[in-house]
């Protein structure tokens, strides 16, 4: 009995305490020092702890796998491999890399020469590309100091290659296996030795981009290496920066990773973030369709796949999803249906017979749309009506706005359709919705819908003024764009591009309309 408590106790002690990550820092007075670690290109505060005499020491049972680094006063900071070992090493300032010699740790001795070593050729390679880059190609120097430069190259390939070969289970080869390219083939050629194809070397690189990172290994998510990969992949470089091949491209990456593990977390993370925050229109529906497939939905154990999301945040991020995604451009956003300022006659867009159709969201009351509405009006009479461009615009006017809303119609000459959810509509809703809307799918003989009844929630209008242009077929193809814009894209796809513009750029109201969105 007393041999198997020693033994369970011996093996509590040992997990509690774990490996120990010790320094020597020479000629260093008493101070604090931190551990950082990384999470991609992200560096956060992983311990804390007081050198005395020279000397510090961390918990590493603390701390993921991947690269670390100590962060010494004046914000210097130098790196080393952590996985699950005891480490010692020593060193001393200002050059802290430069000093550094590893007294306990099989990883950080392949790990720190390695660094050490890299610096050095690329400092060698930056000498020779500078002293180059004054030169002729045709000077014979220019020639000589090629070969120089793809002799360093070389030999770090080859050792790199030698790390590959004599490390193969340790940290450090996975992660210079990851920082190496994929070897390209030549493109296929026929019998008179001309290229078959002339895209297949970029077709094989983007297929076979990944070969050198063994998804299985979340330490691998640990460092910048892993992210710099990632974002050059989804770049402009790498794919065309449209929102369907992107996200095509996102789902089959993602779905190779496992759903449990730190890969799939920042994966799934920084794509659903980078393109959420994109200036490029259409970006968004990357977005919402990462939102859709990985965070508001339920994986076989009843949960969402991001778990590493707080309950709390899942209402704000799914709130209305169903009705975002259906603002996308290229989707075909829900008919209104609505009655026009008579509040008699039910209008709705999808009946328009026009090659374009400008969806119009504006208030009464909103000083914004004061200036907008009008330069709207104007653009219409001058160029869009007879061109076959129509304004479907929806106006506040439920209680006293309604009586705002025609006034301002009046005042202004608004000629373009206008439409609402007038205050008797809206009453009328209150009272016998049933009246109004289907109460089972494909139920005839109602006038309108409830999407057309609740329009600011199913067009998301949390401010005005809003603007959707759609094509023939009423898909969008711009939303949230100003009057200069909507202008200016307007007279380049019907081929009137060199017309004079009413409006040119306003660069204060192209900003306000980003915003908005």
């Amino acid at each position: 009995m007393k041999s198997s408590f020693l033994f369970l106790f011996l093996m509590a002690s040992s997990i509690a305490f774990g490996q120990k990550i010790k320094f020597t820092v020479k000629n260093q007075s008493d101070t604090t020092v931190h551990l950082i670690k990384y999470f991609g290109t992200k560096k956060f505060y992983a311990d804390t702890a007081q050198i005395v005499n020279g000397q510090v020491e961390f918990d590493g049972s603390k701390q993921a796998n991947g690269i670390l680094g100590l962060l010494m006063p004046g914000q210097k900071y130098f790196e080393f491999i952590y996985n699950n070992e005891n480490i010692t090493m020593e060193t001393e300032g200002p050059d802290y890399l430069g000093n550094l010699t590893i007294k306990t740790s099989s990883e950080n001795d392949v790990f720190i020469p390695y660094i050490k070593f890299i610096g050095s050729q690329k400092s060698k390679i930056g000498k020779l590309s500078k002293e180059r880059a004054a030169l002729n190609k045709d000077d014979v120097k220019f020639t000589v100091l090629t070969d120089e430069i793809k002799k360093i190259n070389e030999a770090v390939l080859s050792y790199q290659e030698n790390i590959l070969s004599e490390h193969s289970e340790k940290l450090v080869s996975k992660i210079v296996k990851m920082s190496m390219e994929v070897i390209i083939p030549e493109a296929p050629v026929d019998e008179n030795g001309v290229v078959i194809d002339s895209s297949f070397r970029f077709r094989f690189y983007r297929t076979h981009y990944w070969d050198n990172v063994d998804f299985n290994y979340d330490a691998l998510v640990n460092n910048p290496i892993f992210h710099n990969k990632l974002e050059y992949y989804f770049g402009k470089n790498m794919m065309i920066q449209h929102w369907d091949t992107v996200t095509s491209y996102a789902f089959d990456f993602c779905d190779r990773l496992d759903p449990e593990s730190k890969m799939f977390e920042y994966s799934v993370g920084w794509i659903t973030s980078s393109f959420g925050k994109s200036k490029i229109m259409g970006m968004d529906k990357v977005y919402l369709e990462m939102l859709n497939r990985y965070y508001c939905t339920e994986n076989l154990k009843g949960e969402s796949p991001a778990f590493w999301v707080g309950k709390d945040k899942f209402d704000d991020l799914c709130d209305n999803l169903k009705n975002k995604l259906r603002l996308t451009v290229g989707s075909v956003p829900y008919n209104l249906i609505l009655k026009d300022t008579t509040d008699e006659n039910w209008v709705d867009f999808y009946s328009l017979d026009s090659e374009y159709t400008i969806l119009y969201f504006w208030d009464p009351e909103c000083g914004h749309c004061k200036k907008t509405t009008p330069k709207l009006e104007k653009l219409y009479q001058e160029k869009f009506k007879d061109r076959n461009v129509e304004i479907f615009s929806v106006g506040k006017a439920i209680g006293d706005d309604f009586a705002k809303w025609k006034k301002f119609i009046r005042d202004n000459k608004l000629t373009f359709i206008n439409a609402a959810v007038t205050d008797q509509l809206y009453n009328a809703a209150k009272d016998a919705p049933e009246k109004l809307v289907p109460l089972y799918p494909g139920e005839q003989g109602k006038p309108t819908t409830l999407e057309s009844l609740n329009y600011q929630n199913t067009y998301d209008i949390f401010s005005t003024p809003k603007v959707f242009l759609l094509d023939k077929d009423k898909k969008i193809i711009a939303k949230s764009i100003s009057i200069s814009q909507l202008e200016d894209m307007i007279d380049r796809l019907q081929g009137k591009e060199d017309l004079p513009k009413l409006f040119p750029p306003d660069p204060e109201e192209d900003a306000q309309m980003q915003k908005k969105e």
